[in-house]
């Protein structure tokens, strides 16, 4: 009998352990696995929610496998499904393996019925020279995704709410005389728009990055640019496999990466990390009364100490690093990030925290061992 008890015992503790996330440690899915699922975000669709994430290897950067994709229907218990997107066999493909693919979003089209994901991709080979966006499509939530292309932004367009003193201005930089960087004066020309006239032909830089769907249906494409100083914000087409044009800069040379948008009571909040590799640091926070701004920075939204993880406060946003931000049923917001490791990135820690608003709307994060 004791044998037996201790089988049965043995057989549910996987479930048991996934029934509850503990922020700062492991988090097995229906198989007992920590879920390998990061830089993501989580898509609702019928009565599932689906979280999509890079599959990381247990060594090194680049990807041998691709997008992974889980399900639930509670948050809390999670199955794998499938790889999402695949890396390709084909040498010479843009996600062929030994790519890099990050932060991947994936968005419901309602127009065209299909299931668009867009992702930070560089190429075999390259390093983080090609900072690119991808675009790939499926007919259902776990794929298999196709993939479209892969593209850098706005090849020969301005911001639309550039004047056209400003364009001259932007038009006087010229990047490769500044060797040396974060001087006063090189700052100064970053603010001008220097990198966007350097990659004006070849279109902008796109790296961390996310998504967001308008109440009016409108998706925006966020991302961070020009060698990380500056984040793009970007409209989509209807089938959102493209861009319409319309797009602004926010916070010229501010060096945010990370971002994450979510919309309150009518104002636009968007939390950002600092640019530190895979290192934690203060995150930073803007807010807005229309997407396109003028966006206004304000102190980072954590409060407290981590006590389960390293005891990180929030001047290192808790050892963690923004990926999203989603709205459950209940409509509670949860912020949505990883605690990298970056030796073992399949490793790596999620970290789920309720974003609570204090007296005067502003958002408030602090730490909770249990998010639910």
């Amino acid at each position: 009998m004791k044998r037996l008890n201790f089988l049965l015992l043995s057989l549910l503790l996987p479930l048991l352990a996934a029934a509850q996330l503990v922020n700062g440690q492991p988090w097995p899915d229906a198989d007992g696995k920590h879920i390998n699922a990061h830089g993501g975000c989580i898509l609702k669709h019928g009565d599932t929610y689906y979280w999509y994430g890079e599959q990381r290897p247990e060594r090194g950067y680049t990807m041998d496998a691709g997008v992974s994709v889980y399900s639930s229907s509670d948050l809390q218990h999670w199955k794998r499904e499938a790889l999402a997107l695949s890396v390709s066999p084909e040498q010479g493909s843009d996600i062929e393996r030994g790519c890099i693919m990050e932060r991947p979003k994936v968005l419901w089209c309602a127009k065209t019925q299909r299931f668009v994901m867009l992702f930070h991709l560089e190429l075999k080979g390259r390093g983080y020279e090609a900072a690119r966006v991808a675009f790939a499509e499926s007919a259902t939530p776990t794929g298999p995704f196709r993939f479209v292309r892969s593209t850098r932004l706005h090849a020969g367009q301005w911001p639309f709410d550039m004047s056209e003193q400003q364009r001259q201005a932007a038009q006087q930089t010229d990047a490769s005389q500044w060797q040396e960087w974060w001087t006063p004066a090189w700052r100064r020309e970053v603010e001008k728009g220097m990198y966007l006239w350097r990659d004006m032909k070849e279109g902008q830089m796109s790296r961390d990055q996310t998504v967001f769907v308008d109440d009016d249906g409108h998706a925006y494409h966020i991302t961070s640019s020009q060698e990380n100083l500056t984040l793009l914000i970007s409209e989509l087409t209807d089938d959102y496999l493209d861009y319409t044009g319309r797009y602004v800069m926010v916070a010229p040379g501010g060096q945010n990466e990370a971002p994450c948008l979510f919309r309150h009571d009518g104002v636009y909040w968007l939390i950002c990390s600092g640019c530190t590799g895979w290192a934690p640091n203060e995150a930073r926070m803007f807010r807005a009364s229309n997407i396109w701004g003028p966006w206004q920075q304000l102190p980072t939204p954590f409060k407290g100490k981590a006590t389960g993880y390293h005891d990180m406060d929030a001047s290192k946003t808790f050892g963690a690093q923004g990926t999203f931000i989603f709205r459950t049923d209940d409509q509670r917001l949860l912020f949505m990030a990883d605690i990298w490791n970056p030796r073992h990135l399949a490793q790596s820690l999620h970290l789920w925290l309720p974003i609570q608003f204090g007296d005067d709307g502003v958002p408030v994060i602090p730490w909770t061992d249990r998010p639910f």
